[in-house]
């Protein structure tokens, strides 16, 4: 009698540890599994600017607003003929309206007063050119104009790369390319095999100086250099085989 009970409760004890099993089985078989895997790729390439711009300024005072447009009137001439001996032709320069503003003497306690000093001008001249390398000469050599009685400053030239669409497409799909390996790479320990792409998400376009690593969340779009890097980003979603 005493074997029947302990084969009674063997068997009580095994058929609850089944129903268990199956329980947690199917419990299991009902929850989500997370068969995706988000990878980021990214492909650059190296551009070589196709225009550029400068604009450079001419500072002057006078005593009156008519003196100080008078100094730079008769300036203007001698920067036309340096950006012409450059090569820069007439169509390529572009004169913006002058401006200027008045001065006003200070007090012997260094306060300003309301009687006016003299009179500051500036006129501003934007050069634009396809020829990269001859706006690079212009920006290092135009400065010495100052030997020649010509109160003028130089801003920082632009470069600029015009054709961008034509490259990106192949860029988002070396960017996409990226990504899979890397989602070869990061599943080979698991066992798992990288699926079909699920969703691509673009990323925005870093226009950088070739060494550069910076990014930004809206996009870099660099001008300092006449060698640029492009570099697309891809965000790609992958099924988990």
């Amino acid at each position: 009698m005493e074997k029947i009970e302990k084969y009674q409760l063997l068997l009580s004890f095994t058929i609850i540890s089944i129903v268990i099993l199956l329980s947690s089985l199917i419990f299991a078989s009902k929850m989500p599994k997370n068969d995706n895997i988000t990878v980021t790729g990214s492909a650059s390439k190296i551009v070589k600017s196709d225009s550029a711009s400068i604009t450079v300024y001419i500072d002057s005072r006078g005593g009156s607003r008519k003196e100080a447009y008078n100094k730079i009137k008769t300036q203007m001439p001698v920067v036309f003929e340096y950006l012409s001996s450059k090569g820069i032709d007439k169509k390529d320069i572009q004169c913006k309206a002058m401006n200027g503003h008045y001065t006003y003497k200070q007090n012997a306690n260094g306060y300003v007063t309301d009687e006016v000093s003299g009179y500051n001008a500036s006129q501003y001249i934007v050069v634009k050119s396809k020829d990269v390398e001859k706006i690079k000469e212009i920006a290092n050599d135009i400065q010495n104009l100052v030997n020649k009685g010509i109160n003028i400053e130089v801003e920082q030239p632009e470069y600029y790369y015009s054709d961008l669409s034509s490259i990106k497409i192949n860029l988002l799909k070396e960017a996409t390319k990226d990504a899979k390996q890397r989602a070869k790479s990061m599943l080979q320990a698991t066992g798992s095999r990288v699926g079909k792409v699920s969703s691509v998400k673009m990323g925005v376009f870093q226009i950088t100086p070739p060494d550069s690593t910076s990014v930004s969340d809206t996009g870099e779009n660099d001008t300092s250099t006449i060698d640029k890097k492009v570099t697309a980003v891809a965000n790609v979603v992958f099924k988990v085989k």
